[in-house]
């Protein structure tokens, strides 16, 4: 009797711990088609399901995809600022492992995905998927600038040269470039073909399809294109570029494809990183004033009926019922674009949360996060488990039943025993930056800032008032991260120092071999360097 008590014990225990990495999930026989919808800069607060009280702006699509799916309240992308998590959402690894320490890709930057680094379109690909990236990289490029000519490809912001002709020199230079292939990029990575343009309020000004530029960039961008929460950088442009018809385009070339896939009957990956509701705040006529907020506002509702004609095409193709959809944000909303004036109008872009993009703060880094799967997620459902944008790509391997090898997704958990209903949680800790590449390191409710004192800001967002070299707080009963408990903590406060640095040492935060990170990990508080 002992024995058999016994048995059933262990085999409980076995099924729950292999539950959490979703190794023993049934999965639906036919391979899924794949979306993955990443806005840019949509605040955990701008989906009005996620802030029903305190959002003012309407998104029925995005709110009526919630009704049919997953709603995670506690899900988080790698950063507060768009490069780190766009690597973390593709490859299901922290970006502090790379280079990239704080900040972005910076303007004809080179790529921070390794070309070896096995991504989520490189996985569905080996399962025979056919794959596209369409929107923006902004995860760099090789591009194939001579060192002694990139003074011809980045005018100072406040350069008059910008407002002249290109001489000569600009021509041949930018002739000689852009004819040429772009390695490195999208369909380097694990894509079979990518259109975008790669960062829209950058140069070069131009859609890019695969690896060439569509057409010759042969002007600069006119100065009136970059005030006024447009463009931000003076540069190379197709003579007559408009701002406004970017996210349109995207919008269609999304749908085309989902439909030629659809009846090529080949399943498909479909990454679509969209360019807003980020800058430029190209709203198009039919939305301008449509809020009654601001351009930002109005933008977010532009966003909203752009992901509904995206999904609208998954309907018409007839592949709803087979096809996973994900959808979340690169981060929270900018406090640049207005949001001082939203929020006396009754609009909080983060909800309930403190701070905005590009700090550590959740507001930073809290996103929508919503999944749809017909047959498998539950319509209407809500998870609180804490969920990452790392998630992505463990997920996807438990779905294509498929194992990750030792050196990829070194942070992801398997988010499909959540998906499918369960209450375990599947992740333990989790590690989001600010863009000054302050981290936060969560533990169940326990959040833990390090070295707040070491920067006047955790990003763009407000002051840190005491300063204090460290931050701790438990979310659940202070979500809203007023009161700092670190000193009355010590204890906890040591724990978890101690967690950041095994899970820095580590080289990943799940289940396996020790890796190397690309280059020595920035610690906190910061050394002198």
């Amino acid at each position: 009797m002992k024995r058999t008590a016994l048995l059933i014990s262990t085999a409980l225990v076995l099924m729950s711990l292999t539950a959490i990495h979703g190794a023993e999930v049934p999965v639906p026989a036919a391979k899924p088609n794949i979306v993955v919808i990443l806005a840019d800069d949509l605040g955990y607060g701008d989906a009005h399901c996620y802030n029903p009280q305190r959002g003012k702006i309407p998104t029925p699509n995005i709110d009526r995809f919630a009704a049919e799916g997953m709603r995670f309240t506690d899900g988080h992308s790698s950063s507060g600022v768009c490069s780190p998590s766009r690597y973390t959402l593709l490859t299901g690894r922290y970006h502090w492992r790379t280079r990239l320490q704080a900040g972005i890709v910076d303007v004809f930057g080179e790529p921070l995905i390794a070309p070896d680094r096995l991504t989520v379109a490189g996985l569905c690909r080996k399962h025979d998927y056919h794959t596209a990236a369409i929107g923006k990289w902004h995860l760099g490029w090789d591009w194939p600038i001579p060192q002694d000519q990139r003074p011809l490809f980045r005018v100072a912001k406040n350069d008059d040269d910008d407002e002249q002709p290109p001489t000569d020199a600009h021509l041949a230079a930018w002739r000689d470039v852009f004819s040429k292939p772009i390695p490195g990029g999208p369909t380097s990575r694990g894509f079979d073909s990518y259109f975008g343009t790669d960062v829209p309020n950058w140069p070069p000004y131009c859609f890019i399809e695969d690896d060439r530029t569509v057409g010759m960039p042969s002007t600069f961008l006119p100065r009136a294109l970059l005030t006024n929460h447009l463009a931000s950088l003076p540069g190379p442009a197709l003579t007559g570029w408009k701002l406004e018809p970017i996210l349109p385009t995207l919008g269609d070339r999304a749908a085309e494809f989902i439909a030629s896939q659809a009846k090529a009957g080949q399943p498909f990956f479909l990454y679509l990183p969209l360019t807003s509701p980020h800058t430029p705040l190209a709203v198009t006529e039919e939305w301008k004033g449509k809020s009654g907020l601001c351009p930002y506002a109005d933008f977010v509702m532009e966003t909203d009926s752009v992901i509904g004609r995206v999904l609208e095409a998954v309907e018409k193709s007839g592949t709803a019922n087979n096809t996973l959809v994900f959808l979340t944000s690169d981060n929270g909303c900018s406090p640049h674009i207005g949001v001082k004036l939203m929020e006396q109008k009754g609009h909080f872009p983060s909800g309930p949360l403190r701070g905005y993009k590009a700090d550590a703060w959740e507001g930073g880094h809290r996103v929508p996060f919503i999944v749809r799967w017909p047959g498998v997620v539950r319509a209407g459902s809500e998870c609180g488990q804490l969920v990452h944008q790392a998630d992505v790509i463990a997920t996807i391997a438990a779905v294509l039943g498929d194992n990750l090898p030792a050196n990829a997704g070194e942070d992801s958990h398997s988010l499909l025993p959540l998906l499918r209903g369960g209450s375990t949680p599947v992740r333990e800790y989790a590690i989001s930056c600010a863009a000054s590449g302050t981290p936060a390191l969560r533990k169940g409710p326990w959040k833990l800032i390090a070295d707040a004192n070491g920067d006047a800001k955790f990003g763009k967002g407000e002051p840190v008032q005491p300063a204090t070299p460290t931050l701790l707080y438990n979310l659940a009963d202070d979500l809203g991260e007023t009161r700092n408990l670190a000193t009355e903590k010590p204890e906890r406060v040591a724990e978890m120092q101690h967690l950041l640095e095994k899970l820095i040492r580590d080289g990943r935060s799940t289940p396996g071999e020790p890796q190397k990170n690309d280059v020595r990990v920035r610690r906190y508080p910061r050394s002198p360097e």
